[in-house]
């Protein structure tokens, strides 16, 4: 043994350790770091993309910026990882929010970018699709666009209505389904059928 007592992890060390490993502006490297894993901490990403640490809201921006700069994806739980520690946090549903999107270019060549809550951008397409996971009681839509690597965005309310604006009928796989394209990519929304009920 090393003589050395384990510290739990809290919010201000993996503040002070992540601001330490910062490169920069965006997303830390965490995808190369391997820390061992210290258990999970008491934060939480609620469903409107607010951050909760021992149920307080985060009320600082630019923390919860730092804080989402380490967030990873690892198989099915979410870790905030420095080059030192790694902790496990709840994720209420997907760990951003969609609050806006920029349209450039126009018919088959459009581009979609969505801006988040927390300040990441990300142009959907192949790399970055966009899905529709309808609830199975309600039958109510929610929309989501990937961010990076494993990490989705729910696009707001006020976003989606903006993007079905913008959507058009398309066949898929035999069926007509009603969608948007970015990137190259048409996005199946909702079938066409669906639509006509």
């Amino acid at each position: 043994m090393s003589g050395q007592i384990p510290v739990k992890p809290d919010a201000e060390g993996l503040a002070a350790s992540a601001l330490a490993a910062q490169k920069g502006k965006g997303p830390a490297p965490v995808h190369l770091w391997n820390p061992p894993f210290n258990g999970d901490i008491d934060m939480r990403i609620a469903r409107d993309g607010t951050w909760f640490y021992q149920n307080s809201p985060i009320n600082r921006e630019a923390l919860v910026r730092l804080f989402a700069s380490i967030l990873r994806k690892d198989e099915d739980r979410y870790v905030l990882v420095t080059p030192v520690e790694m902790v496990g946090i709840t994720v209420e549903d997907a760990p951003f929010v969609a609050i806006n999107f920029e349209i450039k270019n126009a018919g088959l060549n459009q581009e979609l970018e969505f801006e988040t809550n927390v300040g990441d951008f990300a142009t959907a397409g192949p790399e970055n699709p966009i899905r529709v996971a309808l609830d199975p009681q309600t039958g109510e839509p929610s929309p989501y666009v990937m961010i990076r690597a494993g990490l989705e965005a729910r696009i707001d309310r006020k976003s989606f209505y903006r993007l079905i604006e913008l959507g058009e009928t398309q066949p898929l796989d035999g069926t007509d389904w009603f969608g948007i394209h970015s990137g190259g990519v048409f996005f199946p929304i909702i079938s066409s059928q669906s639509l006509e009920i």
